[in-house]
């Protein structure tokens, strides 16, 4: 009786070894096969999509390649829609996300999430003249926003009297009323509001203050904990070094705003 107590405990003991082990192997695999299979971006500049020359580039782009370079390993990078950027983890297709990919509580029960990396935002954007630093400061100016939008949603709880609110129905709308200067600001993502400096470079258009945060994260599978505090420490590297400042401007042409740490 008491051998195969015995046994049956030497079983138990190998079995959880056996749970908690590979992840520990993650980093070192990579390592030793030279290759790291990265998902990005499909077709979502500027973060990720196919260039002129027919290879991608982007924010994500570039930082997939400087994890390649710091680890010493050649880069397969995996282009995914949204909807592919968990499962690919979840399967060993890929070994990373680096896919403008937001951490949220139900996200956090399927995969890790690393420091974050990027910025995604909502804001209050509008030319140099126009001084606007919160909401407080909408009193007296025309606000344009897409209608029934979190954006629209956030400043109409806390819009001060006399800010006038014009709604719109979808972000096309939106951004040609402010273009045509219905508004002296327009309150969107950042991403909208890089289209209409882009298109429009005599605005030297500006963010003045955030309304949402959203900033995008590196997913690592779980369990795999060697190679997530390698991804933590490369992202602290980063923006101590100014490399992710760089990218931001580069690509986003913003200067990195301060970002969160999990």
């Amino acid at each position: 009786m008491l051998k195969k107590s015995v046994e049956l405990l030497a079983v138990a003991v190998s079995a959880a070894l056996m749970l908690a082990s590979p992840a520990s192997a993650e980093l070192k695999d990579i390592l030793e096969a030279g290759t790291i299979k990265i998902a990005t971006p499909e077709n979502f500049p500027p973060f990720g999509s196919l260039g002129a020359d027919g290879e991608y580039e982007g924010y994500d782009i570039d930082v997939a390649r400087m994890i390649a370079e710091d680890l010493g390993v050649e880069l397969e990078l995996v282009p995914v829609t949204s909807k592919q950027r968990i499962p690919f983890l979840d399967t060993d297709r890929v070994d990373l996300v680096i896919s403008t990919l937001g951490a949220n509580p139900e996200r956090a029960k399927s995969i890790w999430f690393s420091h974050a990396y990027a910025p995604f935002f909502s804001g209050a954007f509008a030319k140099p003249d126009v001084s606007v630093d919160t909401i407080a400061d909408f009193a007296g100016k025309k606000i344009a926003v897409t209608g029934g939008t979190l954006e629209d949603l956030a400043i109409t709880e806390d819009a001060p009297e006399g800010a006038e609110i014009i709604r719109f129905g979808d972000n096309a709308a939106t951004i040609a009323a402010y273009v045509s200067g219905q508004a002296d600001v327009i309150v969107t993502g950042n991403m909208v509001a890089l289209g209409i400096a882009n298109e429009n470079p005599d605005y030297n258009l500006e963010n003045k203050f955030i309304i949402a945060n959203s900033p995008s994260y590196i997913g690592v599978k779980t369990g795999n904990i060697d190679l997530l505090q390698w991804v933590n420490v490369f992202v602290l590297h980063k923006k101590l070094n100014g490399k992710l400042d760089g990218l931001s401007k580069k690509w986003l042409k913003t200067p990195l705003p301060p970002l969160p740490a999990l």
